[in-house]
């Protein structure tokens, strides 16, 4: 292990932090007793206390175990935007004994499908907005038990902040089958006795791999709590904090930064449904927003609005964010404005959110940042596992308290990315990376195919896959270009069919939305005669 980072350690922290010995659950719990009357949430101009919150998620609990037939360890899809209910649920899935499979809700009906297949989930809770693809796959993924909400019952019908457009629509109609949120809330039906332990299963989201189907990331409630647990230490959130909620909850950066470790500091979570920079300008002078969690695009955004030197953000403490490097001339005009330093961070799904994170007293630009607690990261030639020392470039590899148990029901697949070390179980993060003298890692490239789009995971061969069903398509490469925007940008090579009219560009994008989630739509096409290959007949990307 090496310790250089430990010369620029946070004063006074420990190297080290006792692990939690209850399940995630259990921290609401305890900030409900602590402060039943602070605000829990407050959306679009409405407050929920934390005893407000607890009621309800023990509602829905006992709706859960009951009518829905939801027992210990059963799988239940989490199908929603940024909105109380999504935390509301994330809770109750939890109080229930049972394992929060969370989709993120710009994936269409084939995509949410696999999810729910592959995890075996019997139970859907989603957003309105989103029925018609949960009932495209209903039939198909065993007619699992369905809870819908509607975003709009928890907002200040007076509010005059901007609301997205899903809180301007009118209830969607739910069939007699489909259960309705309201109705679940007036239930009597008790939630079952909460009994997890550390140990016992807590969360399984969805991380992408070379083979282009999602893996679903199995986390125990320690590992979960274990990064939950870092952040306050970290970045001194203090009980009754006022955090600005911009990154997706289905994302592990948002639901832990953004989520859990307000609730488990007792602090309040000003939640948005959808990202805009001029509500999030009006929250955080407003509202004397202290933490901010969020990615490049967003504050690129933010800095555009033409407002923005005169928003007050004197009470900011804190911000920073992570999935795509922050362009050092942004991050400076950020600096400018607000008088603080954009901290990054690096994690993945596998790890449920950082393993590295800036010493927010002494941060570098365009840096991963250092282990934080209890994290043992090492560079390893990818080949050999030799370990490798400072400024020599190999794979990231990471021992944490925060590492997944490993891929659902992949065992094959979660061998490959295991080696051990010094007797320690290390991950493979794909990543090609480095660590300067004083101990800070950087990021240099990928081993994996991924490509990062503003913070969000799009897998080529996933893409490709999706590509070669369309009738004019014979074959399909997908590759990322660099973007100041997003950080990258997807762009499909593509080998016509001779035998079908080509279509056009407009026609591939639209039937590309029908088919995939809108990040993963190829911003750019190229036609090519062939694709180049190697003498083995494999398609060389890197080339393209």
């Amino acid at each position: 292990m090496q310790t250089r980072h430990y010369k620029v350690w946070p004063e006074g922290k420990p190297y080290s932090l006792p692990p939690a010995e209850h399940s995630v659950y259990q921290n609401l719990v305890d900030a409900a007793a602590a402060w039943p009357d602070r605000p829990a949430i407050v959306y679009y101009g409405k407050a929920l206390s934390y005893r407000e919150m607890l009621d309800q998620v023990r509602k829905i609990a006992g709706y859960l175990a009951g009518p829905m037939g939801v027992d210990a360890n059963d799988r239940v899809a989490l199908y929603m935007q940024n909105a109380p209910q999504f935390v509301i649920s994330y809770y109750a899935i939890l109080a229930a004994n049972a394992v929060i499979v969370p989709v993120n809700p710009m994936l269409k009906g084939g995509e949410l499908g696999h999810l729910i297949r592959d995890s075996g989930a019997n139970a859907i809770i989603y957003g309105d907005e989103r029925a018609g693809e949960v009932h495209s796959v209903w039939e198909e993924c065993n007619r699992p038990a369905l809870l819908c909400a509607h975003y709009r019952d928890y907002i200040d019908p007076e509010t005059d902040l901007e609301l997205p457009r899903e809180l301007e629509r009118e209830p969607a109609t739910v069939a007699a089958s489909r259960a309705i949120w309201a109705d679940a809330l007036r239930s009597d039906h008790p939630a079952p006795v909460h009994d997890r332990a550390p140990t016992d299963w807590c969360i399984i989201p969805y991380s992408s791999g070379t083979t282009g189907e999602p893996k679903g990331c199995l986390h125990t409630h320690a590992s979960v709590n274990a990064t939950a647990r870092a952040y306050p230490d970290w970045v001194d959130m203090c009980p009754g904090s006022r955090v600005l909620a911009t990154l997706p909850f289905c994302h592990v950066t948002g639901m832990q930064h953004s989520m859990n470790l307000p609730i488990l500091t007792g602090s309040t979570i000003y939640l948005m449904t959808r990202w805009h920079a001029g509500t999030a300008a009006r929250l955080l002078e407003e509202e004397r927003i202290q933490h901010w969690r969020s990615i490049t695009t967003m504050m690129i955004d933010f800095l555009s609005l033409p407002e923005v030197g005169r928003v007050d953000l004197s009470a900011l403490q804190a911000v920073g964010g992570g999935g795509a490097q922050m362009p050092e001339a942004v991050a400076a005009k950020m600096a400018e404005l607000i008088g603080l330093e954009y901290v990054e961070a690096y994690g993945l799904t596998e790890t449920c959110a950082p393993t590295h994170i800036n010493p927010p007293a002494a941060p570098k630009k365009q840096c991963l940042g250092i282990p934080i607690f209890d994290v043992d990261s090492r560079i390893v030639d990818p080949e050999t596992f030799e370990e490798l020392g400072p400024n020599q470039q190999g794979e990231i590899v990471t021992h944490a308290p925060q590492l997944f148990q490993g891929y659902w029901r992949r065992p094959e697949e979660t061998e490959a990315v295991l080696l051990e070390l010094d007797g320690k179980r290390f991950f493979r993060t794909g990543d090609l990376g480095y660590y300067d003298d004083d101990g800070y890692f950087f990021f240099v490239d990928r081993l994996k195919r991924m490509i990062n789009v503003s913070g969000l995971k799009v897998w080529p061969a996933e893409v490709e896959a999706i590509l070669h069903r369309h009738p004019a398509v014979s074959e399909a490469c997908v590759v990322g270009d660099p973007d100041p925007r997003t950080g990258e940008a997807v762009r499909a090579v593509i080998v016509l069919s001779p035998d079908v009219n080509p279509p056009s560009i407009d026609d591939l994008i639209c039937w590309c939305q029908e088919n995939m989630a809108a990040y993963k739509v190829p911003s750019s096409f190229e036609f090519r005669d062939t694709l180049p290959r190697s003498s083995a007949g494999k398609v060389l990307w890197r080339s393209i």
